[in-house]
């Protein structure tokens, strides 16, 4: 399987150009720690109208950091595609966690699912910057079609979940302060 993905990958490469090799570090940075989504999330929180879309979303992160970066990455530890091809010229800096599953991906899908769950609009140009971050991923070189497509599942159900959560913690303490 790891020879048919990274020839995907290097038939990615084949579209290299200056304009791509710009941009896609770029879209790339947007994901580093969740750092866009955390932000949006922080963002909804403060206005009174979204809040508890805000809440849904911080769920889903929350579900998403324990699921990707505490216990399938550590617990897979697979190594990154530019370890398994050395010869690949990266331009962007080498992440020195696993590669399964996309957290990058992961992370933009569960916020993007968290949006359509709440009813958001805002989830239609969220999805399309969690492709573009899922792409760059691949482009860049720094992780595996499965590691995105698992990111991309992972993401989703999470999103969905942490939408679940939510409604339930809000029952909870709703029934606590009656």
């Amino acid at each position: 399987m790891t020879a048919i993905e990274l020839s995907i990958l290097d038939w990615i490469q084949t579209a290299r150009c200056g304009f791509l090799d710009a941009v896609m570090p770029i879209i790339t940075t947007l994901g580093d720690s969740g750092i866009i989504w955390i932000l949006l999330t922080l963002v909804l929180l403060c206005i009174p109208r979204y809040r508890r879309t805000g809440l849904t979303m911080a769920c889903a992160l929350a579900l998403d950091v324990v699921c990707c970066n505490l216990l399938l990455k550590p617990l897979v530890a697979r190594v990154r595609p530019f370890d398994a091809n050395p010869l690949v010229e990266l331009i962007v800096g080498r992440p020195t966690d696993w590669s399964f599953p996309s957290g990058h991906t992961a992370a933009s899908f569960a916020s993007t699912a968290a949006l359509y769950a709440s009813g958001e609009p805002l989830w239609i140009p969220a999805a399309v910057l969690s492709v573009l971050i899922a792409f760059s991923r691949l482009y860049l070189y720094v992780h595996y079609p499965t590691d995105v497509l698992a990111g991309l599942v992972l993401g989703t159900v999470l999103g969905v979940l942490g939408r679940k959560l939510f409604l339930f913690l809000e029952r909870k303490v709703g029934r606590k302060a009656s």
